[in-house]
């Protein structure tokens, strides 16, 4: 029988093509927001090219599951808040959103607010119909990321250099003495000995601003979590094939898996699989002894004092070590920053358990 293929890229339409480009340039202040359909397309220079072309700040969407331009990069603005009403206060001033690769918008938790500022318009391009169709706001284009950026590049004047100095502030300074060691004490310790070239992960939902905020990744295809599903148990099942994949194609790029101790319950059964195939997987595993999100959330919600939110007892040295992954704990800094080191050297698989504060961080970061 003969092999069928299905082409699934869509390409702008050319009529709404040419209207975008005139209402960008008759923009005063445009800004962009970039989403994980530029890392599935491999926009990824498109992407660089048309926010350099517009001079404007770039913020990457809510949520999103791959990183979609250089947070090292002058015009990248930071992460966009997951809230209606914050969200909206970060693009004030700017008269033109151009979201490109994303949902208008990933929102957790509920904030009240408008969804845009005042006198601004919005412009979606995305490759999903059922994210158009579910945007509140603004006009949506249906088309592949990088068709869009490549078709409409030509079409637009180069924009004043404006923005000299880079929008986002560097890292906060952080705690490395006081323990439990803060998550982004952790973040600091593990990011110091990282190689060049590696691949992030990560599921530990309450810790995602503090990581952010440490890890600004600067390469295409370096970036993967399952932040916008709320679902917990991806992450590590997909370290181990992405490591995998790395040895297979011959790039051979380590992954980093940043982890809380209740999403490592989920598949932590991936960890056999890991070991039997040698992958090159680091697995830091925050230990908070909670599902800290849900009771970051039951505080804003003003509901504290959830009950089952607590996890207790959990030998997570002991339940790794059993199937077979070289394992360590690591309470200080420096006990982190030279074990994990060491498992990056090592090869193979590796679990680096590190206790942390339980103090909550705020929802929103």
């Amino acid at each position: 029988m003969p092999v069928r293929t299905v082409t699934t890229r869509t390409a702008p339409d050319p009529e709404a093509l040419e209207a975008v480009a005139d209402r960008i340039a008759a923009s005063r202040n445009p800004v962009v927001v970039f989403g994980p359909e530029i890392g599935r397309s491999r926009a990824w220079d498109a992407g660089i090219a048309f926010a350099e072309r517009l001079e404007a700040p770039v913020w990457t969407a809510p949520f999103s599951e791959r990183n979609p331009f250089p947070e090292t990069h002058r015009l990248h603005a930071g992460v966009l808040p997951a809230a209606i009403g914050p969200l909206a206060g970060r693009l004030q001033g700017h008269d033109l959103v151009l979201v490109v690769g994303a949902p208008v918008f990933r929102y957790y938790p509920f904030v009240a607010g408008d969804y845009l500022p005042s006198g601004a318009a919005l412009v979606q391009v995305t490759d999903d119909p059922d994210a158009a169709a579910r945007a509140p706001v603004g006009d949506s284009v249906l088309s592949d990321s990088k068709l869009f950026l490549e078709a409409i590049l030509p079409r637009l004047a180069q924009r004043a250099a404006g923005i000299a100095a880079p929008l986002r502030r560097p890292p906060a300074p952080v705690d490395l003495e006081t323990l439990p060691l803060a998550p982004a004490a952790v973040f600091e310790a593990v990011r110091k000995v990282c190689p060049q070239d590696f691949i992030l992960t990560d599921e530990s939902p309450s810790n995602v601003p503090a990581m952010q905020d440490r890890f600004r990744i600067g390469t295409p295809d370096s970036f993967y979590a399952c932040l916008s599903s709320g679902g917990l148990g991806w992450t590590m099942p997909a370290s181990i094939g992405l490591a995998m994949a790395e040895r297979k194609t011959g790039r051979n790029r380590p992954v980093l898996c940043l982890i809380g101790d209740g999403s490592f319950q989920y598949s932590i059964q991936s960890l056999y699989t890991a070991v039997r195939q040698g992958a090159d997987v680091v697995f830091v595993v925050l230990q908070n002894e909670e599902y800290g999100i849900l009771k970051a959330f039951a505080d804003f919600q003003g509901t504290p004092n959830v009950p089952g939110l607590d996890l207790p007892g959990l030998d997570i040295v002991s339940l790794a070590r059993g199937y077979g992954a070289a394992t360590s704990l690591a309470t200080t800094a420096e006990e982190v920053g030279t074990q994990v080191a060491a498992a990056f050297a090592r090869k193979g698989t590796s679990v680096v358990v590190v206790p942390i504060t339980r103090k909550l961080a705020g929802l929103l970061g």
